[in-house]
Formats: structure tokens, sequence, C-alpha cells
């Protein structure tokens, strides 16, 4: 499948199907891999597998992450903050307060050392449900707008002629429902429903409206990739209307379990998308088994269960029209997160991968025989 080449990506739909198209105006599915971080293999467990394989950041990036993504039938650098911290237990309840810390993720030399399609993350609210602190800003005030023009200019400038870049995400699974905490936006604090969803489409529309002019003004060229909603929890109505003159793709987290099944989350994604005509990025999606590592991480019995789970999850949305791709989550154990597509001794667990691979080198004929069913 073609279409114009413009030197970036962007998004199309062509005959009733929405795709990224690539700089050179193919076609793109972006299957990516999440929590890439280096760190996972210096703990004091595993040490001496760093030293051994890699040595340097540049090296394990071009011989870890890009050549096991890429014999994997990945084509896309996910979000690369890692949780390292926090919690522990398998997270399903977000009416719960959690505190988790992530790593720095990718700096854009080693983006460029990766060499491969990759997103970026503007952090521009600390408002995300995993935040046991979260800061709700005034997103009419002009200092949040000054930090927000920072932000950009910090990230936006030096990206502008990657074409390498798809776009740009804002916050991870971000509090637009009430926070487990209570904080909230100082506009919203203390108002009733009705009210708050009335309010909330004004609150929304100005943090979406302010965050993709500053981004524009030092970057015209990528896609507003928009944040990264928690579907598990939930997307308001009101904060879908607001994005929606200002985003060019839906991206939506989504785990599915025993409460919520795949079918499940194929009617929430087509919803949401139908509702403002957006195409859906699946931006983190994953599994468990229990390990040696973490053998409280029982959503599935064993890797087998996981690949079986990969294709099952991806292989039902694979010939809706609104999707555009998925990244997994994520690439290595560690004790924080408790899964990966690799263990914590940098071994790919072979009955999930094996499984993956096979399933994400037919994505596009599958795709293209599905949509024309």
């Amino acid at each position: 499948m073609t279409s114009r080449a413009t030197g970036f990506f962007r998004v199309e739909r062509i005959d009733g199907r929405w795709w990224f198209i690539d700089p050179a105006g193919n076609g793109f599915l972006s299957a990516g891999v999440n929590h890439a971080e280096d760190t996972d293999l210096k703990h004091h467990y595993n040490a001496h597998i760093w030293r051994e394989k890699y040595g340097d950041r540049e090296t394990w990036i071009r011989d870890g992450v890009v050549r096991d993504l890429t014999e994997w039938g990945f084509n896309t650098l996910g979000w690369t903050q890692q949780w390292v911290s926090g919690g522990g237990e398998l997270i399903t309840d977000w009416n719960k307060t959690f505190d988790l810390q992530h790593s720095q993720g990718f700096s854009a030399a080693d983006y460029e050392t990766a060499g491969m399609p990759f997103v970026q993350n503007l952090r521009v609210a600390q408002i995300e449900d995993w935040n046991g602190n979260p800061i709700h800003p005034d997103v009419f005030s002009s200092d949040w707008e000054d930090f927000v023009e920072y932000q950009a200019r910090r990230v936006c400038f030096d990206q502008a002629d990657n074409e390498k870049l798809l776009g740009y995400f804002m916050v991870d699974i971000p509090a637009w429902l009430p926070h487990a905490s209570g904080s909230d936006f100082p506009t919203l604090q203390g108002l009733g429903p009705r009210e708050r969803d009335e309010r909330l489409y004004q609150v929304a529309h100005k943090y979406y409206e302010t965050v993709t002019r500053h981004i524009k003004a030092q970057d015209p060229n990528h896609l507003i990739l928009g944040d990264r909603y928690n579907g598990n929890k939930g997307i308001p109505q009101p904060v879908l209307d607001a994005a929606r003159p200002f985003i060019d793709v839906l991206s939506i987290q989504y785990f599915t379990d025993e409460r919520q099944n795949h079918e499940v989350m194929r009617n929430d994604l087509s919803t949401w998308s139908a509702g403002i005509d957006k195409p859906v990025l699946i931006a983190d999606i994953g599994n468990c088994a229990p390990t040696a590592l973490n053998p409280d991480r029982t959503a599935l019995p064993d890797h087998a269960a996981r690949g079986d789970d990969y294709v099952r999850s991806l292989g039902g949305v694979l010939g809706e029209p609104w999707l555009i791709g998925w990244h997994w989550c994520g690439y290595i154990e560690n004790d924080a997160r408790g899964w990966g597509l690799k263990n914590h001794e940098d071994e790919p667990c072979g009955d999930l991968v094996n499984r993956v691979r096979a399933f994400n080198g037919t994505i596009y004929d599958v795709a293209a025989r599905m949509s024309d069913a």
C-alpha cells in the first residue's frame, strides 16, 4: 500500500482503513516495544551479563535492543521509560493510590544510535494515575504555559527534521477522571459530577490547544499522538471531544485480564475511535506469567500462554480499520514491573517470542485481508 511521500510520518485513511504513512509514502503499522532500559541489566544478580555482552550503552542499543526488536518483527521503539520502583503488586484497580517511579528514558543521542522509528514524549503535567503525588496544574495560567513552551523547545526543536520520529506523546495515563489520591485540576475541585464534566471540557480544550500550539511552533512536521490514555480506567467523553481538533492519533493503554477480555478491549477502542474519528495506537499492552524473579505475576500460567494471548489480543483487532499499531510492554524483566520479552538474564522468553515473531511477520498481509473481508 503506497501513498504520497512527504518525508515524515503522517496518518491517512485509504479505502476506509487508517494507516501510518512512512516518509517514503508506504503504509506502516507501528509494532513497537516499550520500556527498554539498560539498568535492568545492572542489578547485583545480572551485572556480569551487561559487562560480558555489552559494556556500554551504545553497544547495548545496537546489539541488544535494535537487533532483538528487528529479529522479532518489531519496527518501532515505543515509550522507553521503565517502571523501576514502587508498588510491587500487579495493578488491576486504579481506584487505589500507587506511587511508581520511572527511569529517564532514551535521549536524542540514543534514538540516533538506534536508527529506527521511535516516539517521543513530553511530560507537560505530573498527573499520571501511577503517580502517588500528582500535581494538577492550572492550565489557564501563564506559568504552566511557560513550562509547556520550555518542554516543546527542549524536546521538539532538535527533532523537527528527524524522519525516524513518528510523533509526540504527552502524559502517560493522565488522571482526567478523578485521581485516587483526591488531587484534581484547580478549577474542578469541589464540583459535582455534572458540573465537573462541563468544566472538564474547558480544561482539557485549553490543555490540548496549549500543548499542541507549542509543539507545532517548534516542529510543524510530526504527528500529535496525544496523551496515552488509561483505557482500563476509562476516558471521559468531554476529554475526547476536547482533544479531537488537536490530536492526530488516539493513543490508548489497555491491558486485558480476567475482568476485561479481548472483546471488551476491541469494543472500547472501536467506540472511542468512532466517537472522534481518529485512528488508534495501542500505546501499551502486555501480559505476565510467574518467573523465578517474579513468582507473583500470575495472570497467565506460562510464557506459551503469554504468546497465545499476544496473538489473540492483537489478532482480534488487526483487521479493524482504526488500528494503526501497538507497543508491547516490555523488553527486559525487572523486579518492579515483573515481566518482559526477555528474562532478567537477558534471555528471550522462547515460548513467547516465537509466537510474537511468527505473528509480527504476517501483520500486513493479515491486516489487508481482514480489512477487505
